[in-house]
Formats: structure tokens, sequence, C-alpha cells
């Protein structure tokens, strides 16, 4: 009888075991579901989102090939042309406004244009060293634009006849060795471009 109640004990408590593991194995396989359905979710979420920026990105790509098409065609009948002024201001550090000295050589600048009616200029942003390039292409952008608005403004130049470009910093006037070289270099480069007679 003893070993009866002994076997029947230990085959109740087989039976509980299972059922406590068979909860666990159960509990376990719920958690691993719902962890896997929220990072299908989460990856669900990320692809639509990077389609959406692939979209983005064909649309951008699209609207730059236009333009490249464009800027090559207006550039059709520039080979002709050549070097008819050049100039060059200069500003103050960490600055992109126009001052007075700078005034007068856009004004030169101007008059050139508006004696050469075909004429294009180039205006060139720059910077010193100082600080990140990043922030430099910036500066020596927002100093173009400044010297591009003087232009269109005062003598009614057309954008279409001024292209700006920033290098930054990479491009200076005067070594770091030279004396006054940092404000050598903050400055734009203005080349005015007119048929050749």
């Amino acid at each position: 009888m003893k070993k009866l109640t002994v076997a029947l004990l230990a085959i109740s408590l087989m039976v509980v075991g299972c059922g406590v593991n068979k909860d666990y194995v159960s509990q376990q396989i719920q958690d691993s579901e719902a962890r896997t359905k929220a990072e299908i979710g989460s990856l669900r979420d990320k692809t639509d989102g990077n389609a959406s920026e692939i979209s983005k990105l064909r649309s951008l790509s699209s609207e730059l090939d236009a333009k490249a098409n464009m800027a090559i065609n207006k550039a059709k009948g520039f080979e002709n042309y050549q070097i008819i002024w050049k100039g060059e201001i200069n500003f103050d550090f960490d600055r992109a406004n126009v001052n007075g000295a700078a005034e007068q050589i856009l004004s030169e600048a101007g008059d050139k244009m508006e004696q050469n009616p075909g004429s294009v200029i180039e205006i060139a942003g720059h910077t010193d060293k100082t600080g990140s390039s990043t922030y430099n292409l910036m500066l020596g952008q927002q100093r173009a634009a400044a010297a591009k608005r003087f232009l269109s403004e005062r003598f009614g130049i057309s954008l279409y006849r001024m292209f700006e470009i920033s290098y930054g910093e990479n491009k200076p006037a005067a070594d770091s060795g030279e004396m006054k070289s940092s404000s050598k270099n903050r400055r734009v480069s203005l080349t005015i471009w007119g048929p050749m007679n």
C-alpha cells in the first residue's frame, strides 16, 4: 500500500509538473510571438519610411536632372565668352553683410554688366579656416548671396545672369602663415564674362 501511495504521489507530481511546465512553455511562446509581431511591425514601419525616402530621392533626382539639362542648354553659346572684369570684396569676421567698401566694388561690377548686356557674373564666396567646413560653406554661400542680392536690387541685374557658388575655406587667397591671411580669405571673388568681339 505504501508503494502504491508513493507511486500515486509521484504520478500526481509529474502531472502537476507537466501542467506547470505546459503553462510556462505556453507563456514563453506567447511572449515570443508578441515580440516577433512587434519587430515585424517596427520593420514594416521602417520599410514604409524607406519607401517614402526612396520616392523623395527619386523625385529630387528627376528635378536635378531637369535642372542640369536646363543649365547645359543655357550654357550653350557661352563658349566664346572671355573675362572682361574681375574684382573682390571682403567681409568682417563671421559676417555676410555688404559694407561701404564692398558696395563701391559691386557698383563697378554692376556698371560693367549694364555696359555689357550679354555678360554674366560668377560670384564665389570664401571664408577663413575658423569654424567647421560645413559652417564655412554655408557662410561662403551667404556672402555670395549678399553680393548677388546687391547687384539685383541696386542695378536690376537679372538673376539668370548671376551664378553663385561657395568654396568655404577650400580656396584661400592667402596662406595661414601670411600676415592678415584670415581677413584676406574672408571674401567674395567676382568674375564677369562677356562675349568676345
